[in-house]
């Protein structure tokens, strides 16, 4: 016999019971809020699928009012038999989802106003997703239809305002409005800067005469408020008043006066985007190198809040006005494939053995960009051999992650216009390194998770360009380096 909800029968016992988790989990919160802290990694790995579960419960709610206002024709009324099963299902739905994010937040280093109210706002939805269970016993009088279904406008409502409050925690806190035309903007007075999710007394107090406040705050504003600001502390760390940037976050201070290399959160925002501790994080936009610049001054010459605005030695010029619109020359495809005529056989031929391995830079350069680290281990020394007549036109190289050893130390070598080489967790070793000393135009290396030492510093650091060392998780310590040059160079 077929199965219908309406053979269902829930009694008073069984919507108590169903209340017991809810009441539990409402306890939790309230001894165990997110507090900025890591605590258990089971948990957080549990937490990490609350993304997974919180669009179920939503289409369930969203269609219990569906249902009863379709089932109210004669023809559709025994769609309304399945609303009470929908609603206790929409209920423990609500409740999973609830617990992972709660997990989420409390293990994953999240506090702030916004994390409260995204998690508060589940648990309410749940409560409130209960009670229009409970009141739906009552709604064949009129009075008891009206109650039921204003619980249920409520929870509708809850369940949206609490999508609202996630999608900003994931997606930034202008993100329903940063697409909306100027006009519309303008008419509802919205505003789509990311400053605006400043504190407004923390705005007020910053002295714009000062080079804290005028280039350094902006900077915060624009870039970091969204996950370091009033409303959300990934590490329990706010960026929005100098007070809090010198306060810290839960790893203790992220400026040192005077030493940029030595601040965390200068390590942190000249990291590469693929590395998770970087700061933005992958899919939030990078600081430009005139930002990154700015900062290192202001740390180096003191991190003062009041310094003048013209005090600060070693800045990048700011520029107050609008930069002039630029005319870009009109682009002729003949021009770029003159120059890649000499190499474009040898180029075609590889892309076809190595698909989207091999780019060029730019669609009017010659240059080529090198990722191996798309394929990872499969990638090793004898692969790079094949690259032997195209290795000069190669600026960018990234191996990260591929068996290259010291053994592909030479055809590096050869890559005479290398500007930016990527070697992290790759099997390359002191010896390997060393014999890339020639490489004149060489800015860039990382060797993050490699076996290299100390020993190869000299020879690496003095090349002419050479301007970022990584040497995280490598036998190299911020003690390595001997000279102020070197500890501006290296990056852990």
């Amino acid at each position: 016999m077929a199965f219908l909800p309406r053979q269902l029968i829930f009694t008073r016992r069984h919507r108590l019971v169903v209340l017991v988790p809810t009441l539990v989990l409402v306890s939790l919160v309230l001894a165990f809020p997110p507090d900025g802290q890591e605590h258990s990694p089971w948990l957080l790995f549990a937490g990490k699928f609350h993304l997974l579960t919180i669009h179920f419960p939503i289409a369930l709610l969203y269609l219990v009012p569906l249902l009863e206002l379709i089932g109210r024709h004669k023809r559709f009324s025994h769609l309304r038999a399945s609303v009470e099963f929908m609603l206790m299902l929409g209920l423990l739905a609500s409740l999973f989802a609830a617990s992972l994010g709660w997990a989420l937040a409390r293990n994953g280093g999240y506090s702030g106003r916004i994390v409260a109210q995204h998690m508060w706002g589940g648990l309410l939805t749940a409560l409130a997703c209960w009670l229009c269970w409970i009141l739906r016993d009552h709604a064949a009088s009129r009075r008891g239809n009206i109650v039921y279904w204003a619980a249920l406008a409520t929870t509708i409502a809850l369940v949206s305002w609490t999508g609202y409050r996630g999608g900003q925690l994931t997606q930034g806190e202008n993100h329903l409005t940063e697409g909306m035309p100027a006009p519309l903007q303008s008419l509802l007075g919205i505003s789509t800067d990311e400053s605006a999710a400043a504190d407004a007394t923390t705005v007020a107090v910053v002295d714009r005469n000062t080079f804290y406040g005028a280039r350094v705050e902006p900077i915060f504003a624009k870039n970091c408020y969204s996950c370091h600001g009033p409303n959300k502390q990934r590490g329990k760390l706010r960026l929005d008043s100098y007070k809090t940037i010198l306060r810290g976050g839960k790893h203790g201070a992220v400026i040192k006066s005077g030493n940029a290399v030595g601040s965390e959160l200068f390590h942190r925002i000249n990291l590469p985007q693929t590395d998770d501790n970087a700061m933005p994080p992958s899919g939030k936009r990078r600081l430009t190198p005139d930002e990154i610049k700015t900062i290192e001054a202001w740390i180096k010459a003191g991190a003062s809040e009041t310094s003048p605005l013209n005090s600060v030695q070693g800045a990048p010029t700011s520029i107050a006005a609008a930069p002039k619109e630029i005319e870009l020359p009109e682009y002729d495809p003949s021009i770029a494939d003159k120059a890649r005529s000499m190499h474009a056989a040898d180029v075609a031929s590889l892309q076809k053995r190595y698909p989207d391995l091999l780019q060029y830079e730019s669609r009017t350069s010659a240059m080529l960009s090198l990722n191996a680290s798309l394929v990872g281990e499969k990638f090793g020394d004898s692969d790079l051999a094949f690259f032997r007549p195209i290795l000069e036109q190669i600026g960018t190289a990234d191996f990260s992650g591929t068996s290259i050893t010291d053994h592909s130390s030479d055809l590096i070598a050869s890559m005479k216009n290398l500007r930016l080489l990527r070697l992290s967790r790759t099997r390359v070793t002191d010896d390997g390194v060393m014999r890339l000393h020639d490489l004149a135009h060489l800015q860039s290396i990382n060797l993050l998770g490699t076996q290299v030492t100390p020993a190869m510093l000299e020879a690496i650091a003095s090349m002419p360009r050479m301007e970022r060392l990584y040497v995280a998780n490598t036998k190299i310590t911020p003690a390595s380096a001997n000279t102020p040059t070197l500890k501006q160079k290296l990056i852990f």
